[in-house]
C-alpha cells in the first residue's frame, strides 16, 4: 500500500534529507542539482538516480558540462513504504546514496555499509 503524500511534502522531505548532509560535504559538492521526479520511465522501480561525471573521475580537462543530476523517485519510494515514517528513513538513505556517487563511492561499499 503506498504512503499518500502531496508532491510539496515530499520535495519537503528530500530537503530535509539534505539538510542532514555535512556542510563540508556539500561545499564539496560541485557542478550537480537534485531534482525528484514521479518516476523513471526506463527503470520504473528505482528509487534513485546519479547521472555525471563523479567528483573522483574529472581531470582537469573537466569544463563546460552540463550540471550532474540526482534524481530521487516520488512513487516508487511511496509505493514500497507503509508509513510516513518509513517514507522519511527512505528518502534521507537513498538522498546519501546518490550523493555518494557524486563523490565516486559505489554501490557494493553504500550495499555494504548500510545505504543501499
Amino acid at each position: 500500500m503506498s504512503v499518500p503524500m502531496s508532491d510539496d511534502e515530499f520535495d519537503g522531505l528530500v530537503s530535509d534529507a539534505l539538510d542532514t548532509i555535512p556542510t563540508d560535504l556539500t561545499d564539496a559538492m560541485n557542478n550537480v542539482v537534485i531534482l525528484v521526479e514521479p518516476f523513471n520511465p526506463e527503470e520504473p522501480g528505482i528509487l534513485g538516480l546519479y547521472h555525471g561525471v563523479a567528483l573522483t573521475m574529472r581531470t582537469s580537462d573537466y569544463g563546460g558540462f552540463l550540471p550532474d543530476t540526482i534524481t530521487i523517485y516520488r512513487d516508487p519510494i511511496l509505493a514500497m513504504c507503509h508509513s510516513r515514517e518509513e517514507v522519511v528513513h527512505e528518502v534521507a538513505v537513498t538522498v546519501v546514496h546518490e550523493i555518494a556517487h557524486h563523490f565516486g563511492i559505489d554501490d557494493e561499499w553504500l550495499h555494504a555499509n548500510g545505504w543501499g
